[in-house]
């Protein structure tokens, strides 16, 4: 019997022009998880977990540079010792970059030591394959600085122990095999399927990014999701609108000041975004390190009209921001999405109405005409008759919304009780309206950093056309959520007592919150953000917050051609 032929290893040309190296520990990944490597790689998604954390902790003395790497035919001449960390190597002719943690030899004979978090795994050969590929791919850079290299190690911090690895021809081939498929994966753009039902997927970092079991399901309903441990949001909105406040950073606390005096305290790790309401001063050094840590920065009227915000870089994954430009201009694609739009928001004015109801016939016409409009909604042939659809649900919807409050009490002043008639705006001339507008402005604010922290432009969308800078994306996003985090606060405020009419002031025919009121309205919409639901296709829990993310990441996934549909969000 003849011996089987191995695999042939995959020639790939030297770099050239503004290609880029690929980094180390992307090989890792790629042998790991290939869709973990395309998504941090080409798509530049990163979340920290607990054991990248500790893993960077543990790496703080080896990140630091020290001793020298000397040239190769220097060494071999003077037979010098080395002993050098944190040293960074590439190599155009291997398309790699990396910083190795510690390099030893004598001369120009040298071993690589990675060091990895945890104990040492008890298989054969006592290290992980995507170690391995990684340990070699070190290896193949020293090799091509001249120094000889045929094996190298791995330390591991917490067991304190210490494995070799010999570089031999299946290592050899596997790394070089790992170094192309990243490769041909990267200039493909076609992001690899994600893992089914892997135990790989639930400690893994990207785990709400990636969206596996999401995916998986929504090819395969039959494939329910695992109860994976959806992370909470610990950092939370800091809001400032005291008038001639001034926000600094001390040390890794912001600080809120006025005339000298402070006001408030925040540590930055507990802060999503700042949101600055009027004339709020913030530092350059503050705002430096706000960016620095991708924390946006919201501008907003001192009565609630939102300007835009500041961000760092931004988020790099141009495929999702080219996708959505692409489907921006195709008519069928953009009149879809609009069409689930605002039928599922119609769908959760329905629900919000009947589970709301305060008089005791039950409005089972209105609710049999929601549900018909609906139905029409998804029938709509163009955007233009969409747009009167809901229209005419709109004015069902509002024109019942009272029925969702508590009635006025006698001695309220008739400008300012909570008599709702009809939705109005520019300016709004009641309190429940004021209360809207004011709900819908940080509903779209909200929105527009959730789009731009998962990649998209939040200025370009598919139902509402981009005039006049709006965030047309955003309001498109907004569309089901109005009901369930911005109208469902309005009515809880009312009838829970949170916010009374002597809250409001009017002026110029335009009524608005006052400074006092506008502090308790804010809080109860933040409270409404951190209330958790169960998923109705997931089955797991998770918060609003963290819904209108996900919300987000499916909609990339659409576009990106990973699903055939866009799930929109309907409450039971």
């Amino acid at each position: 019997m003849e011996p089987r032929q191995g695999d042939l290893e995959l020639p790939f040309p030297e770099l050239g022009g503004d290609q880029p190296l690929i980094p180390l520990r992307m090989l890792n990944e790629q042998v790991y998880c290939p869709r973990l490597a395309y998504l941090e790689w080409v798509q530049g998604e990163w979340a920290d977990s607990a054991d990248t954390i500790d893993g960077r902790y543990r790496h703080r003395r080896v990140d630091k540079p020290s001793g020298d790497l000397p040239d190769a035919d220097t060494a071999a001449e003077e037979r010098i010792e080395i002993h050098a960390r944190s040293v960074t190597l590439s190599s155009n002719k291997l398309g790699l970059i990396g910083k190795l943690d510690l390099i030893e030899g004598e001369g120009d004979v040298v071993t690589p030591v990675d060091y990895k978090r945890g104990k040492r795994p008890h298989i054969a050969r006592g290290v992980y394959d995507p170690e391995r590929v990684q340990l070699c791919a070190q290896g193949l850079l020293l090799r091509e600085h001249g120094y000889v290299c045929n094996e190298g190690a791995i330390y591991y911090v917490e067991s304190r122990e210490r494995v070799s690895v010999p570089f031999d021809d299946e290592l050899l081939s596997l790394t070089r095999n790992a170094i192309a498929e990243l490769r041909a994966m990267a200039a493909g753009g076609q992001i690899p399927p994600p893992l089914v039902d892997s135990p790989k997927c639930p400690r893994c970092s990207l785990v709400t990014i990636c969206l596996p079991d999401e995916v998986q399901f929504l090819h395969h309903p039959d494939l329910s999701p695992r109860p994976l441990a959806v992370p909470t949001h610990e950092a939370l909105p800091l809001y400032i609108q005291q008038y001639n406040a001034k926000l600094t950073k001390k040390g890794e606390t912001l600080e809120v000041s006025k005339d000298e005096q402070v006001i408030a305290t925040a540590r930055l790790r507990e802060v999503s975004q700042v949101v600055i309401q009027g004339s709020v001063y913030v530092t350059t050094p503050c705002l430096q390190e706000l960016m620095r840590r991708d924390i946006p920065v919201t501008w907003h009227s001192y009565g609630g009209f939102f300007f835009g915000h500041t961000l760092g870089n931004g988020h790099k994954n141009v495929e999702l921001r080219t996708a959505q430009y692409r489907a921006s201009f195709d008519e069928k694609r953009c009149l879809r999405l609009a069409r689930g739009f605002v039928a599922a928001k119609i769908a959760n004015c329905r629900t919000q109405l009947r589970r709301n109801w305060k008089p005791e016939e039950k409005p089972e016409q209105l609710l049999a005409d929601l549900k018909r409009v609906q139905q029409q909604a998804l029938r709509a042939h163009d955007l233009e008759t969409l747009l009167g659809i809901e229209g005419n649900a709109a004015a069902l919807y509002f024109g019942h919304f009272r029925n969702a409050l508590k009635p006025a009490a006698p001695e309220d002043e008739p400008v300012l009780a909570f008599d709702f008639t009809r939705r109005n705006r520019r300016p709004p001339t009641d309190p429940v309206n004021a209360m809207l507008s004011f709900a819908y402005t940080m509903l779209v604010r909200t929105l527009t950093v959730a789009l731009q922290s998962v990649g998209f432009d939040p200025f370009r969308g598919f139902y509402h056309q981009p005039r006049y800078g709006r965030p047309a994306l955003a309001l498109d996003m907004m569309e089901p959520f109005r009901p369930l985090l911005a109208d469902s606060v309005v009515i809880q405020v009312i009838n829970n007592g949170e916010i009374h009419p002597s809250d409001f002031i009017s002026a110029a025919g335009s009524v608005n919150l006052t400074s006092d009121g506008r502090k308790r309205f804010i809080a109860a919409f933040e409270r409404r953000l951190s209330h958790e639901i169960t998923h109705p296709l997931f089955g797991y829990r998770l918060s609003y917050r963290r819904l209108l993310e996900l919300q987000a990441r499916l909609l990339g996934r659409f576009l990106l051609g990973e699903l055939d549909d866009y799930p929109n969000f309907t409450t039971r």
